[in-house]
């Protein structure tokens, strides 16, 4: 699984702009996170489609970055997110984003944003 992360500028219609463009070429957001802070914005994406994604935000101009991500599916109850963490954290990886990538009946998959996926697949495993 990968995402896309685009800087964007804090104006009204940006996440608009950067929707529009993915759904011109048809891509579905899996997941998304978008924060502002001061007059910049970030957008992290999890496309369904990882090569319809880059051409379109190739085409509508929108620079971006592209990660792979690691998933991992817990327990949907308290201190499982702790756990995971945690375990990164003794690992020395540092963890950029976390989405909530599915959700069924009492388990939920997550899709992490690390610094270093090889490792933190081994450690996840």
């Amino acid at each position: 699984m990968r995402e896309v992360v685009i800087q964007a500028t804090h104006h009204p219609g940006e996440l608009a702009r950067i929707a529009n463009a993915l759904s011109l070429k048809s891509v579905n957001i899996k997941s998304v996170a978008a924060l502002a802070i001061g007059h910049q914005g970030l957008v992290r994406i999890i496309p369904d489609n990882i090569e319809a994604a880059r051409s379109a935000l190739h085409e509508a101009n929108i620079r971006f970055e592209e990660n792979e991500l690691v998933t991992v599916l817990l327990e949907n109850q308290a201190g499982e997110l702790t756990g995971v963490a945690a375990k990164l954290a003794d690992a020395g990886l540092n963890l950029d984003a976390a989405y909530v990538v599915g959700l069924g009946g009492d388990m939920v998959e997550l899709a992490l944003a690390v610094n270093d996926v090889k490792k933190a697949k081994k450690i996840l495993e």
